[in-house]
């Protein structure tokens, strides 16, 4: 009875030493994941002496001049301040309009016999397009026409007739009144003759209004009448429209605010350059030059009408076709250019983050000047050549300790491994610590 009763006493105390070691080699797992976890989520250490660093002998979890944790570097991307060319330009939306419309219609009344185009059709001025019933025409001109010569006969006569009065009144075997009579009407056959003369040029000019000629050279648009129907000056719709596609107008509309700008380069006699834009602005449909601006603002909108003239040799504009117009005022020359997301505002202003020689950043007010979709010009207050920072600005201040993208990746990756080992290794022998503690438990039990 008195060795079961020690053998139950001495296996209580072996029992609570093993819970003990296993209580412990856990305890020391968890701290050493968790010193783990924190070496491998700590940034790069900042060196020694840098904005942002640890201060020498003070307490954990100091901060440096930098304003960050000790020891916390930012990733920046930066870009470099360049000189260039900028050209200042207006951006509209425009209409694209014909230079010149025209609707074929017929001068003369007739049937229509022929129609010598198709629709679509690129014509040029001058070319015959249809053709009418010139029958009538032919009678009308040969009827002028011998009515013509019908009083150029009588005048001929009546001439003759008068320098034989004008003989006989020299021998006085004549009275003076019959060679004046004689003269009148010597004029009144002359006018005759050209009223003939008009009357047969009108014959003419209406036999040559049967063929009917393209005024503009164009494209031709859809057939409006057909052969056999009868035509005339009349018509409402007339036989055919040309559209004259080259060149091509676009018409825009300036801010009254540009109006100015925009007058004082054309009064000085500059030829600003146009470019025609698709929707999207990406692709480049024509070139061309500013052609003329309207005399007036529009009171509703606040703008002026203004044209752009195309050569359009391609077609790639077409009458009330919809384009985005960017008209070239001028070039500022050696601008100061930095990318849009290096520009920041704040409460004083516009600002720039510049990256100094020992990879810190100072705040620098500068003064915008004009700008693109991706650049802005830097008016005043920084100059080309300097860095400046692009990406990762919102995490800085004054004088913070920066690293450019690769800097510092790989020494990161080599601690976050060191660390991993560290932590394993230090299981692995707590947990050894453990085993070997639990063994010598139950050898003193026995």
């Amino acid at each position: 009875m008195d060795t079961q009763n020690k053998t139950v006493t001495q296996e209580t105390p072996a029992r609570r030493s093993r819970l003990l070691g296993s209580v412990i080699a856990v305890a020391a797992m968890a701290g050493l994941g968790g010193l783990a976890w924190y070496l491998t989520h700590q940034p790069a250490a900042a060196p020694a002496g840098a904005p942002g660093a640890a201060v020498p002998g003070g307490p954990a979890g100091a901060s440096g001049p930098g304003g960050g944790r000790r020891g916390s570097v930012t990733t920046v991307g930066v870009a470099t301040a360049e000189q260039a060319d900028l050209p200042v330009t207006l951006e509209a939306l425009g209409t694209v309009t014909a230079a010149a419309t025209t609707t074929v219609r017929a001068q003369v009344s007739g049937i229509l016999q022929q129609v010598l185009f198709k629709e679509g059709q690129m014509v040029k001025a001058g070319q015959v397009l249809a053709q009418i019933d010139p029958r009538q025409f032919d009678m009308a001109l040969l009827q002028a026409s011998g009515q013509r010569q019908r009083d150029e006969a009588q005048l001929e006569n009546a001439r003759l007739t008068l320098n034989r009065y004008r003989t006989l009144l020299g021998q006085d075997s004549i009275a003076r009144q019959d060679v004046d009579t004689q003269a009148a009407l010597v004029k009144q056959l002359e006018g005759t003759v050209m009223t003939d003369r008009a009357q047969e040029g009108t014959a003419r000019l209406n036999l040559g209004y049967t063929k009917v000629v393209a005024p503009i050279t164009g494209r031709v648009g859809l057939r409006v009448v057909d052969v056999g129907n009868l035509v005339g000056a009349s018509d409402a719709g007339g036989i055919a429209v040309i559209t004259q596609l080259s060149p091509i107008d676009v018409e825009f509309s300036v801010p009254q605010d540009s109006v100015p700008a925009l007058m004082q380069q054309v009064n000085s006699g500059a030829s600003l350059a146009a470019v025609a834009l698709d929707r999207t602005r990406t692709n480049v449909l024509e070139n061309g030059k500013f052609s003329a601006m309207d005399n007036q603002v529009d009171v509703q909108t606040g703008t002026v009408k203004a044209k752009a003239r195309f050569a359009n040799t391609k077609s790639a504009l077409f009458p009330s076709q919809f384009v985005n117009l960017r008209l070239e005022l001028r070039t500022i020359k050696d601008a100061v250019m930095v990318p849009v997301t290096a520009v920041r505002h704040g409460t004083n202003g516009d600002f720039v983050y510049v990256l100094k020689a020992d990879k810190t950043v100072t705040v620098r007010p500068i003064t915008r000047g004009h700008s693109t979709a991706e650049k802005v010009q830097i008016a005043s207050g920084l100059q080309a050549g300097e860095q400046v920072i692009t990406e990762g600005a919102d995490r800085l201040k004054e004088g913070a300790k920066v690293t450019l993208p690769g800097g510092g990746g790989q020494r990161g990756s080599a601690g976050g491994h060191a660390a991993s080992a560290s932590a394993a290794a230090g299981a692995e022998a707590a947990s050894g610590q453990g085993e070997r503690r639990h063994r010598k438990d139950q050898g003193a039990a026995q």
